[in-house]
């Protein structure tokens, strides 16, 4: 039986994945092999050893000790594109009210309902202090073209934008998604210098943070447009501040609000809205709850933040997981034991992702607890574990 520890409320759509009969699933569960959460925060969370596995039902990872996960070999998900659709959305909205000045205007016309036979008047003469200029022919810089990202760019271009899209590790998938009508810029610099509007779609890193601060933001033209529904830390706050007070920027949206940017009138802030939708919530909880199931009960590794990519059809009674630094000859000394034990390899596989590696290896003999507690103690191996058909043991 499965132990899935929930940290959050969890769409029914996800937790009715899974089999009664092999999970329990519950907020509190005592010594889980896994944790579905969304939003709250894992940093201060002690994680029992027991967890083999975190999945996110959401994108961004920020609330999940990654690196502490890395080094004890706790595989993390995340649920890519399953809320690409409700941030699409909200996207268009912001391109759409950073322009026309519809928010002011509703705000405006809700004050004047003490006016009663006034409002006509009132409205036809003051409605050009709300105008704006419109979408069509203006220029979009959309950057990062992951599953966000490829969405916003092909609908803006729909509306009739001049699209320009910016991702240096754009995935062959996402091009393939990506309308013809978007072009590529070669640099960050050059596609500020071209847009109207700029809209991020990157996660927040060490090579991202602060991303747009006062020396990128003196490419852009006067008077653009910054939109950010990804994550507060890729802009400089002060410098957005100060390139709005100069006039050298005309508005910034943010879904991430703060004090400062409150105080500034130039700055739409949103509650954090962005995958706010029963839609994406049930999308990310299914997501999620299928990458668990796969990884607990074949090893298979989709969609993790910290491991690579590793997925190998079972053909054999028993499955060997191992996963471990990436240095030279873990492979050899895993089937050096292996085979000193008289244990026959019926497949393999090895991937690995920067400084670690992950493997799959099928055998036709169960692997005896002495022959995996020398595989434990070898210098790089962080996790251990193996699989029987229908059966799991930790």
């Amino acid at each position: 039986m499965f132990r899935i520890r929930t940290m959050n409320k969890i769409s029914p759509r996800g937790l009715e994945l899974f089999p009664r009969d092999k999970y329990e699933v519950a907020g509190g569960l005592p010594n889980p092999h896994a944790i579905l959460v969304r939003s709250a925060d894992l940093h201060s969370v002690e994680l029992p050893d027991t967890v083999e596995v975190i999945a996110r039902a959401g994108a961004g990872v920020n609330n999940i000790p990654l690196g502490d996960c890395t080094n004890r070999g706790v595989v993390v998900f995340n649920t890519p594109g399953g809320n690409a659709n409700a941030v699409k959305e909200l996207a268009i909205a912001a391109l759409l009210f950073s322009s026309r000045k519809i928010l002011e205007g509703i705000t405006w016309v809700s004050s004047l309902a003490d006016r009663a036979d006034e409002v006509p008047d009132l409205v036809e003469r003051e409605k050009s202090r709300f105008e704006g200029p419109e979408l069509r022919g203006k220029t979009l810089g959309v950057v990062g073209l992951g599953s966000i990202g490829v969405m916003v760019a092909n609908d803006a271009a729909a509306l009739g934008m001049d699209v320009i899209g910016y991702d240096p590790y754009i995935s062959v998938d996402a091009a393939w998604d990506l309308s013809r009508h978007v072009q590529r810029a070669d640099t960050l610099e050059g596609l500020l210098a071209k847009s109207d509007y700029v809209t991020l779609h990157i996660p927040l890193g060490d090579t991202t943070r602060g991303l747009l601060d006062a020396e990128k933001i003196r490419f852009m033209k006067k008077g653009a447009r910054i939109i950010n529904l990804a994550r507060g830390g890729l802009v400089n706050e002060a410098d957005i501040i100060g390139a709005l007070e100069a006039e050298k920027l005309a508005v910034y949206v943010t879904d991430f609000p703060s004090a400062e940017l409150l105080a500034c009138k130039k700055t739409i802030c949103i509650p954090h809205l962005g995958a706010s939708t029963p839609e994406a919530e049930d999308n990310c909880a299914v997501m999620a709850a299928r990458q668990l199931m796969d990884f607990l009960e074949s090893g298979a590794i989709r969609n993790s933040v910290n491991f690579p990519r590793c997925k190998l059809d079972q053909r054999a009674p028993f499955r060997l997981l191992v996963a471990n630094r990436n240095i030279p000859n873990m492979v050899g000394q895993i089937t050096t034991i292996l085979a000193g034990a008289g244990i026959n390899i019926t497949d393999l596989i090895n991937h690995h992702r920067d400084e670690y590696a992950y493997n799959i290896i099928d055998t036709e003999q169960a692997i005896p607890p002495v022959i995996l507690a020398r595989l434990r103690v070898v210098d790089g191996i962080i996790r251990v574990r193996t699989i029987e058909r229908d059966t799991v043991l930790f």
